[in-house]
C-alpha cells in the first residue's frame, strides 16, 4: 500500500495546489512542498517516546527518532499527527489538543526534498505496556530523558534532535504563533 500512497502538494505558502502525487519517488520541485507532522509523546515523568527506525527503512535505517510521518492525499496535519501515532505506537491521541507547538519548513531542491513539518507535543499517562510498535515501522520502542535522547543525538543516532528541542522551547513560552514561521 506504501508504494501507492499519494501526497498533497504545497506551494510556499503551505496552501493546497490541488495536485497530488505518489509518495515513492516523489521529487519536489521549487515551490512545491509535503507535509509531514511529528509527535511528542511525553508521560507523566517527562520521558519521551522513542522509536528506532526500522533496518530496511530507505532513509535514517535504525536511527531513533519521534512518531511521525507524512500526511496522505486529503489528510490535514492534525489528522496526519493522530494516524502515524496510532499506527506507530497504537496509541491514540484524538482526544487531545491537535494544535502543533511549532512547524518548519525544509528546502532541498538538490535532492526534491521540500517539505513543512509540524511539531506536536502531548503529555499522556502512559506506559510501555500501552506502547505497540509495527515492526515495518520500527524495531525498539523505549521511553528517554532529553538527556537519553540528547546522548543519542551525539552518536548521531536520533534524528530531529534540534528542531524538537526548539519545539520544547515553543511550547514553554507559549506555542506555536511565532514559531510556525521558523525555517
Amino acid at each position: 500500500m506504501q508504494d501507492q500512497e499519494l501526497i498533497d502538494i504545497y506551494d510556499s505558502e503551505r496552501r493546497l495546489t490541488g495536485v497530488t502525487i505518489p509518495r515513492r519517488g516523489a521529487f519536489l520541485r521549487e515551490g512545491q512542498f509535503m507535509l509531514y507532522v511529528l509527535a511528542l509523546l511525553e508521560d507523566a515523568d517527562g520521558r519521551v517516546l522513542v522509536t528506532r527506525r526500522a533496518l530496511d527503512k530507505r532513509w535514517a535505517a535504525g536511527a531513533w527518532e519521534v512518531p511521525g510521518g507524512g500526511a496522505i492525499a486529503g489528510e490535514t496535519s492534525a489528522q496526519a499527527v493522530v494516524r502515524e501515532v496510532r499506527e506507530e505506537t497504537g496509541l491514540d491521541v484524538s482526544a487531545q489538543p491537535l494544535v502543533p507547538v511549532y512547524g518548519y519548513r525544509n528546502v532541498d531542491l538538490a535532492r526534491g526534498d521540500n517539505y513543512f513539518v509540524d511539531v506536536y507535543h502531548f503529555r499522556l499517562r502512559f506506559g510501555m505496556d500501552d506502547v505497540t510498535i509495527r515492526r515495518s515501522e520500527a524495531i525498539d520502542a523505549r521511553l528517554a530523558t532529553w538527556d537519553e535522547i540528547a546522548a543519542l543525538d551525539a552518536e548521531g543516532a536520533f534524528l530531529h534532535y534540534r528542531r524538537l528541542r526548539e519545539a520544547m522551547g515553543a511550547d514553554e513560552t507559549g506555542g506555536a504563533d511565532g514559531a510556525r514561521l521558523a525555517r
